[in-house]
């Protein structure tokens, strides 16, 4: 959710249990413009924090005049001090997913490979490296896993321009009531998978302007959303069941929309066996 609107964003998520003390939040008022300032970030969105054992992790998103440029992440313990995050590789996300258990809270904390996936060990070890994790990789990893399995944003908030490049929607002024609590309005902000996929004729109806993302309908498994009304009606909460802690809010026929996270950094295995 971005940064300026922080505080009224924050009330209504609220209803899930989640939020920040005041003094986290006078905090995030403070650094998170300076974070702007200093990176020359055109936004700046406060993501979410990870709770471990032994502290949190508050995470930060910089944004580029290219929405569809990779992010750029930042973390903090305090929310005044913010270290930058390195992007993501394939063999970083791969290894993190085979960690289990809770955040320790220390970016220097090591996990031993050796003891989870003792052949890929044997195989770090022969290429050279070291049979280990640093939590902080782990950390990049599951940040990317989220934003890519669960971050998301309304239908028409954002277009794609003939060249490539995605931008927001000036003309966007949200979803009707009606469609905000449709599954099929809402679309994953990340490269589409399931779009390559569709028949011409199911493209047919599409605008390529803006339906170049993939929609929440066909997600899988399926109920693995949970779509309620709250504030009497004024806001449509959309809560992740794959990644408990993961809230997006949106208020109808407005452009306030926006999500954010705020759990273990665990994924729900468990989940097909549950619905």
């Amino acid at each position: 959710m971005e940064a300026q609107s922080l505080p009224a964003a924050l009330a209504l998520v609220a209803g899930g249990g989640v939020g920040l003390s005041p003094e986290k939040r006078a905090a995030l008022g403070l650094s998170l413009p300076l974070l702007q300032r200093d990176y020359r970030f055109e936004r700046v969105w406060f993501w979410g924090c990870i709770q471990g054992v032994r502290g949190a992790y508050y995470i930060a998103e910089g944004l580029r005049p290219n929405r569809a440029a990779p992010r750029i992440r930042l973390y903090s313990l305090n929310c005044l001090d913010w270290s930058l995050l390195v992007p993501p590789t394939k063999e970083m996300v791969a290894q993190a997913e085979q960690l289990k258990g809770r955040f320790q809270g220390d970016p220097s904390f090591e996990y031993n490979f050796a003891e989870i996936n003792p052949q890929a060990a044997e195989k770090l070890f022969e290429g050279g490296k070291e049979p280990v994790i640093k939590e902080e990789a782990r950390l990049i990893a599951t940040i990317e896993l989220i934003d890519r399995e669960v971050g998301i944003v309304p239908r028409g908030a954002f277009v794609k321009t003939p060249l490539g490049s995605v931008h927001e929607n000036r003309h966007f002024e949200g979803l009707s009531l009606v469609e905000a609590k449709k599954l099929s309005s809402y679309f994953h902000f990340t490269e589409p998978v399931n779009l390559k996929n569709k028949t011409l004729l199911e493209k047919a109806n599409l605008d390529p302007s803006i339906d170049f993302l993939d929609s929440l309908e066909h997600d899988i498994p399926k109920g693995c959303w949970s779509v309620q009304l709250e504030k009497g009606g004024a806001v449509v909460v959309l809560r992740s069941l794959l990644w408990l802690g993961l809230t997006f809010y949106h208020v109808p026929m407005t452009k306030q929309y926006g999500y954010i996270y705020f759990g273990t950094g665990e994924k729900n295995v468990d989940l097909p066996f549950m619905l």
